[in-house]
C-alpha cells in the first residue's frame, strides 16, 4: 500500500502523499475574504481534514471531488484533532495511482463471503424462498453489485464488501438468537436478512467516494429493494401470495419505524427479530468504527459520533490511562503570511528582517 497513509500521518512531522478527495469547499478567510481550501482527504486507512491557506488561487480549480490528489504539508493538532496543512497540492491522473490504496474495503475475501452466503441459502428449508434467493443471485449484475456494495454511505460497514459482510453477520446473529424463539421462522427470518438491504446496490454509488445515486435519492434502499423482488418473483407463479406479503413486509419495516424510513412498523415475529438484530449490528459496527477512526488527541471519550448520537468511551484508555505528550495547538490560519493591517505587515516585515 501506499505510503503514508492517513493513519500513518504524524502530527508536526512534513508530510508528501497522495489522497482521494472525498469534499472540497472554497472558503472565505476571515477579514481579508482571500479564498482557501476546505478538503477532506481520503485513503483506504480513513481520512482527514485538510485547509489550505495560500496561493489557493493557483489549484482550486484544478481539480474537483472524486480526484486523486498529490499534497505536500504538515499534520497538526487542532482542537484536539488532526489536521492537515497543506502547502502545494497537484491533481494525479487515475493512471498514475493504483486505486485499490484509496477505497477502504472488507478485510475478509468477497468471493469467500459470497460463497458463505451461499451455504446460508442453500440451509434455507422453504423451497419457495430458497428458490427466490437463488434467483435473485443467479443474477450476475446483481451478484456483482452485491459483492461490492458498502452497507452504508458513512454509519456502519461503510466500505467495499461492506453490505455482504454485514448480512452475513446479520445471519450469525438470526442462528444465534432464532432458536431462542420458538414461534420464530428461521427460513422467512434469514430470507429477510439477506434480502433487507439489496436496494442498496443501487442506492449508493461506490466507484470512488461513497455517496447515493440519483435513484437512491429519489426512491431509497427499501423501495428499490422490493422492486427488485416482485421482478425476480414474476418467474414463480407458484409462489404462495401470502408468503411474498412476509417477505414483502420484512423488507419494508426492517427499520423499525416511520421516522427511520420504513413504511410500516414490524408486525411479525420475524420482522420485529430482524430489526433489532440489524439495529443491534449496525449499531455496533458504528461503536467500533468510532473508536477505530478517533482521532482525538487526548482523553477517554472520542468526538461526537453523530450516528450514534453520543460520544463513545476509550474504554481501554480509560482502564489503562497513560500520559502522551501533549502536541502543541495550532490557529486555522497561520501566522506567516499577510496580516489583516497595513501596521501588521510592517511589523512583520521588520521582525523578517
Amino acid at each position: 500500500m501506499k505510503s503514508p497513509t492517513v493513519v500513518e500521518l504524524k502530527a508536526g512531522e512534513l508530510a508528501t502523499g497522495t489522497f482521494l478527495v472525498v469534499s472540497k469547499d472554497i472558503r472565505p478567510k476571515k477579514g481579508s475574504g482571500d479564498p482557501y481550501l476546505s478538503l477532506v482527504l481520503a485513503d483506504r486507512s480513513g481520512d482527514i481534514d485538510a485547509k489550505m491557506w495560500d496561493n489557493v488561487e493557483k489549484v482550486m480549480d484544478t481539480f474537483e471531488r472524486d480526484d486523486f490528489v498529490r499534497v505536500k504539508g504538515m499534520p497538526q493538532v487542532f482542537q484536539n484533532r488532526m489536521q492537515f496543512t497543506v502547502h502545494t497540492l497537484q491533481r494525479l491522473a487515475e493512471s498514475d495511482v493504483e486505486l485499490g490504496d484509496f477505497f477502504p474495503a472488507s478485510q475478509r475475501n468477497a468471493d469467500e463471503m459470497m460463497a458463505e452466503l451461499g451455504g446460508v441459502i442453500a440451509s434455507i428449508g422453504n423451497p419457495h424462498l430458497r428458490g427466490l434467493l437463488e434467483a435473485v443471485f443467479a443474477d450476475p449484475e446483481v451478484s456483482r453489485k452485491y459483492k461490492r456494495a458498502p452497507a452504508a454511505k458513512t454509519i456502519h460497514h461503510a466500505w467495499l464488501g461492506g453490505l455482504v459482510e454485514h448480512v452475513l453477520s446479520l445471519c450469525a446473529l438470526c442462528r444465534k438468537v432464532g432458536p431462542h424463539y420458538p414461534a420464530v421462522d428461521m427460513d422467512l427470518l434469514l430470507t429477510g436478512a439477506i434480502l433487507h438491504d439489496i436496494g442498496k446496490i443501487d442506492e449508493l454509488t461506490y466507484e470512488r467516494s461513497f455517496g447515493y445515486s440519483d435513484e437512491g435519492q429519489l426512491v431509497g434502499h427499501i423501495l428499490i429493494g422490493l422492486r427488485l423482488v416482485a421482478e425476480k418473483l414474476r418467474a414463480f407463479p407458484e409462489f404462495p401470495p401470502k408468503l411474498r406479503v412476509l417477505v414483502e413486509h420484512l423488507i419494508a419495516s426492517h427499520h423499525g419505524t416511520l421516522e427511520f424510513g420504513s413504511p410500516k412498523p414490524p408486525l411479525c415475529a420475524e420482522a420485529m427479530l430482524l430489526h433489532h438484530l440489524d439495529n443491534l449490528d449496525s449499531k455496533m459496527e458504528a461503536m467500533r468504527g468510532a473508536l477505530a477512526r478517533d482521532t482525538r488527541i487526548e482523553g477517554n471519550w472520542t468526538s461526537y459520533v453523530s450516528s450514534l448520537d453520543r460520544t463513545v468511551l476509550k474504554k481501554e484508555q480509560y482502564l489503562n490511562p497513560k500520559a502522551p505528550a501533549r502536541a502543541a495547538e495550532q490557529p486555522p490560519e497561520p501566522k506567516s503570511g499577510r496580516s489583516n493591517s497595513p501596521f501588521g505587515d510592517a511589523l512583520q516585515k521588520a521582525l523578517t528582517k
